[in-house]
């Protein structure tokens, strides 16, 4: 690992970039504009064409403006590609324990995925930096909200379902991140270069995490 995960950098806007499937040759492009809009932590999933090279490419040249993590990380041999790589964070699908684990003894934050109470619960026993509730998109706002109730202080990323419009929803439920795919990265966008359009996609989540907490819009 040549470059740390910065918390700092995560508190200013906690929202996992999911890079999945984009055109690799975009990606220090894509990554330029998240890193202008105020954006700051990236997940390259694994399952993505050149994702090794692409973490490695992005970690180089965007430390000390993005977190650059890799998702998608279902066994010991992803992590063990992934830190290769130069990840600065593991985000699992699913909950590893070995991988959980691992990650903690090579000193990388991990979000590991899990979807029941007992799940998060046991991700949370286990050591997990923060825990990602997947998919959350037919769980909704009211779940990570009951959730917290009985299991008050864990750091819960939902992930899967979120975009612009519910996006304020899950952080009044008490969630201390979330993770956006697709919204986030139009494919019709990315595929017709529609780089300004892009930008200004990215500067809405920052508005809208803004005016959540209150601070003033650039």
């Amino acid at each position: 690992m040549s470059h740390a995960f910065s918390w700092e950098l995560f508190q200013r806007v906690p929202l996992i970039g999911i890079m999945r499937n984009l055109p690799p040759a975009a990606s220090r492009q894509i990554a330029g504009l998240y890193a202008e809009a105020g954006l700051t932590t990236l997940e390259i999933t694994l399952n993505s064409a050149n994702a090794p090279k692409t973490i490695s490419t992005l970690v180089n040249e965007f430390s000390g403006k993005l977190n650059i993590g890799a998702g998608t990380v279902c066994s010991l041999a992803d992590l063990e590609q992934a830190l290769a790589a130069g990840a600065q964070f593991i985000v699992t699908p699913i909950l590893n324990p070995e991988v959980i684990k691992a990650s903690l003894a090579a000193h990388i934050p991990i979000f590991p995925g899990s979807f029941s109470p007992t799940e998060i619960y046991q991700a949370a026993q286990l050591g997990a930096s923060m825990i990602k509730v997947f998919p959350a998109t037919k769980l909704g706002p009211e779940f990570i909200k009951d959730v917290l109730a009985p299991l008050s202080g864990l750091k819960l990323v939902p992930t899967g379902g979120i975009s612009l419009s519910n996006i304020t929803q899950f952080f009044q439920a008490g969630a201390q991140g979330v993770g956006i795919g697709s919204d986030i990265f139009p494919k019709q966008l990315i595929q017709n270069e529609q780089w300004p359009e892009l930008k200004n996609l990215f500067l809405d989540f920052v508005k809208k995490y803004h005016q959540f907490k209150g601070l003033p819009s650039n």
